[in-house]
């Protein structure tokens, strides 16, 4: 069977699967990084022996989701692969779910909970090595907000951001970001009395005093009350 005969047996959406995985294989077989070029509409239609508008489509997929930028009058490259699609669903989603039982929005908070959690060894034994002077500061500006009644977004992200960056896991700070502006969007018009800042405070200063201690069973235990009283948004 030829290509073309191959491509009028499949339907619409199997030509669209078939046209994407065959480009994503060529990017992994070829092995291109972000920003190399990929061949020309012509070259990739004949040697996967599809259609114009079929092949823009499938490439269009492909974009949506950063796998190749379409450069409009320079060509098609690889693209620089991102967390925005899931962004954009998981914002949908929690969004929807302000409407029912807030399922979407708990999930995405105990997703968050189980990750920093789960990361107390690591955190911990960097921090016991190095020092925690940045943290120090950072919490010393949420209770100076706290004190006047506001509340921190701002040291309260750079603080989380603090205890990950320096295990080098990019893809843990991606995450994380994108748990935390979804979670963001939605906050305001959760049912719950919202928390003090003077409470937020003392969390932090909890997390840092378990940090300091050493033990990575007691920070682990810091960071789930933290996400206890996080909690009582969900309370109505």
């Amino acid at each position: 069977m030829t290509a073309e005969q191959g491509t009028r047996s499949r339907t619409a959406a199997a030509n669209q699967t078939f046209i994407r995985d065959q480009v994503k294989a060529y990017i992994l077989e070829h092995n291109l990084k972000a920003g190399d070029p990929l061949p020309n509409e012509p070259t990739l239609m004949a040697q996967l022996g599809v259609g114009r508008h079929p092949l823009r489509e499938a490439m269009k997929a492909l974009q949506a989701v950063g796998i190749i930028e379409i450069r409009h009058g320079y060509g098609t490259y690889v693209g620089e692969v991102t967390l925005q699609s899931l962004e954009d669903g998981l914002s949908f989603r929690m969004s929807q779910s302000m409407g029912g039982d807030l399922r979407d929005i708990r999930n995405v908070l105990e997703v968050r909970r189980a990750l920093e959690v789960g990361l107390a060894d690591d955190v911990v034994a960097w921090f016991t090595e190095r020092g925690s002077e940045r943290l120090d500061e950072i919490v010393a500006r949420m209770e100076a907000k706290a004190a006047r009644g506001e509340y921190f977004p701002e040291e309260d992200w750079a603080f989380h951001l603090a205890l990950y960056e320096p295990l080098g896991n990019s893809l843990v700070i991606d995450l994380l970001s994108v748990f935390w502006r979804t979670f963001a969007e939605v906050d305001a018009r959760l049912p719950g009395a919202r928390y003090s800042a003077n409470d937020a405070a003392g969390w932090h200063r909890d997390l840092l005093e378990a940090l300091r201690g050493g033990d990575p069973g007691d920070y682990a235990k810091s960071m789930k009350d933290h996400f206890v009283g996080i909690q009582t948004r969900f309370d109505d």
